[in-house]
Order: C-alpha cells, then structure tokens, then sequence
C-alpha cells in the first residue's frame, strides 16, 4: 500500500535564491539538458550513484583511470569526485580530474568520505580542498575535520550534528571560496554569507548505503545543469530528500526504500517539490 507523506509542507519561505524556478525549475533543466556528470566515487556506491542520476535525467560516466581522467573531464558538465575508496592511484587520477575542471571551467564536487579518520585520507582530502572545489558536501564531521578543527567520525558516519557545524561551515566556505553543504537530520548549505537550511528525508535514508554519495552525485548533476552552486546544492539536497521522504512512507524497510527511492527521483516534478520541500 502506497501513503502519502505528512504533513504537507510549502517551500514558499524559501531563502538564498530557492524559489520554485530554483527546484522545480532546476529540476526541469537537468531533465533537458541531460548534463554528462563524471564520477570519481566509490566502488560501494557506483550502481546507486549512477542508477539516480539517470533517474532524475542525467548522464553518469564513472571514470578513474590515471591515463584518461583529464581527458574525460572536457566533454563533461560536471565532476563529482569521493574519497570512499581511496588508493593512491585513485587519488592521482583525482587531483588530475579537479586540476583539469577548474582550467577548462567545468564545476566540481568534493566529497571528503570520512575525512578526519587516518592521516592519509585527511590528507588526500585537504590537497582536494587546496584545488578549490565547486562544492564541498560532507557531514558534520568530515566538515569539521577538513575545517581543521574538530572532526574525525566513525569510519564515514558522522558523530556530530550538522547544526555544530555550521559556524564553522560558514567560516570555511568564505575561506576557500567553496558552497559548503552538511548533510545530517537538517541539511545546511552556505556560501559564507547565505545560509539555507533542508528539513526534509527521513530516518531509514541511514540505512540505506550510499545515499550522502548520492547527494553529491545530485549536486553535480545540478551545477552541470547550469545552476549557480549555493542554488544547486540546495536543490539537489531538496530533491534527494523530499524523493526519499515519499519513498520511505512507502516502504517497509532499507530494501524497498532504496528501490522506491530511484522511483520516486524518476517521479519528481515542479509540483511534488515545491509541495513537500521544506527550504528556509
């Protein structure tokens, strides 16, 4: 049996630029324009990644390899690059991709997947932050490790809330000239001035792996779209949370969620997001 989600929300008090046109709208774009996202991920969450963007109407290409990574960023509007599975060959091929983005113009997405935890993972991630991403998206505490103050999860759960990181988000977004974004219960997202906030998904999204992945595969499908960063963070981050919201009424648990979640992506149009996103 299929439920509707309550209560029924308005994003009509939207801030940061997130009118209808910015998530409906946005989302229509990336439907027409199709924006070829190239992944850097990791091999536990490839299938997931790529299965939602197709859902919502992009093109995913996971391409790692060394000899072919700065090539490949020229024919794609977007890259998306998470540290889940790191080696150092990996790693290369990362610091080629993000080089070759910011030279040709192309918006890049940082996920620094539990940052803070070893010392070669902390530090891969900080030399990622030095080639000035797009976007970093991560939670409370891979963005307090890379802020270089706190930080530090159990493995790439976050052991912080993402309000205790936002103060020092907003820091280090206007020092890296980075759109922050956190993702936990609320999502926050700010430029160093602005700051939205995201109440929308639900609890069993936890356990379900891979879904942070997956918002930063949304993030990149946005920015390839056109959108501006703080504009395509957030909504991307509304889009992953108002689908998976839905799709969590209609589930009984993780395994159906995850199936129903790529449904609902699918299903998403101006009206289901601008009913149900709750962006302030």
């Amino acid at each position: 049996m299929q439920h509707e989600i309550q209560p029924e929300r308005s994003n009509a008090e939207g801030s940061a630029g997130l009118t209808e046109a910015a998530l409906g709208g946005g989302l229509e774009r990336v439907r027409a324009t199709a924006p070829l996202v190239h992944n850097i991920t990791n091999f536990v969450v490839m299938n997931t990644t790529a299965n939602a963007l197709l859902a919502i109407g992009a093109s995913p290409a996971m391409v790692h390899a060394v000899e072919e990574v700065e090539a490949f960023v020229h024919h794609a509007a977007a890259v998306v690059i998470n540290i889940g599975t790191l080696s150092e060959p990996w790693a290369e091929a990362m610091r080629r991709a993000a080089d070759a983005a910011t030279a040709a113009g192309v918006p890049w997405v940082l996920d620094p997947v539990a940052a803070g935890v070893t010392p070669f993972r902390s530090a891969i991630a900080s030399d990622l932050v030095a080639r000035r991403p797009t976007v970093i998206r991560g939670n409370a505490s891979e963005i307090l490790a890379l802020a270089g103050g706190m930080g530090g999860g159990k493995g790439v759960d976050s052991t912080h809330g993402s309000t205790v990181a936002l103060d020092v988000a907003q820091r280090f977004a206007a020092e890296t000239g980075s759109t922050v974004a956190i993702t936990g219960e609320v999502d926050y997202v700010t430029d160093g001035g602005t700051v939205a906030s995201i109440a929308n998904g639900h609890a069993m999204m936890t356990m379900v792996t891979g879904l942070g992945c997956t918002a930063s595969a949304l993030v990149g499908a946005f920015l390839g779209a056109g959108l501006a960063p703080t504009a395509a963070t957030t909504a991307a981050l509304t889009t992953l949370g108002v689908a998976g919201e839905i799709a969590a009424a209609q589930s009984l648990g993780p395994g159906s969620l995850q199936l129903n979640l790529l449904d609902q992506l699918y299903r998403l149009d101006r009206t289901i997001l601008t009913r149900y996103g709750h962006v302030k």
